[in-house]
């Protein structure tokens, strides 16, 4: 399968007012996403199996000079678009999807793995089962019934 990207912006920090314009960005703060989905090869409908990703997580910044085209902040989707855009026009987007996808492809295939002694790390014992009543309280004694022989 091919791996899935996918741009989150949770936040853009912007000037009140600059150069005469209203809300002007300065900051962007990004999550450049890469998934993808490895069928189990079990057949089911829908397919099983695990999706792995990797997230390059950044900031980019931005400065607006007078006389430039401007673009007003709007809380829509188009506008998300926009700011994807100037992402994408500043940031080298073939040098993180490869980033994203050699870490997707080592998650798929290690090629690496953790070793230990184990006399430096033993394991942990296991927990014994808690006694529910340590100590239990003695029984108070029983009242004898009075047994009359004499009938």
């Amino acid at each position: 399968m091919a791996i899935t990207y996918k741009w989150d912006i949770p936040q853009m920090n912007a000037h009140i007012q600059s150069e005469g314009e209203d809300n002007v960005i300065y900051t962007v703060h990004y999550r450049y996403t890469g998934s993808e989905f490895v069928p189990d090869g079990a057949g089911n409908e829908p397919p099983t199996g695990k999706t792995y990703s990797s997230t390059n997580i950044g900031t980019q910044s931005y400065e607006y000079v007078a006389g430039e085209p401007f673009v007003p902040y709007e809380d829509t989707e188009a506008f998300e678009n926009v700011v994807i855009g100037w992402l994408e026009g500043s940031l080298d987007v073939p040098a993180m999807q490869a980033s994203i996808a050699a870490i997707i492809q080592s998650q798929i295939t290690p090629v690496n793995e953790d070793l230990y002694f184990t006399w430096q790390n033993p394991p942990i014992p296991p927990t014994p089962d808690p006694d529910p009543d340590p100590d239990p309280a003695p029984e108070p004694p029983k009242e004898e019934d009075e047994v009359n022989d004499e009938e």
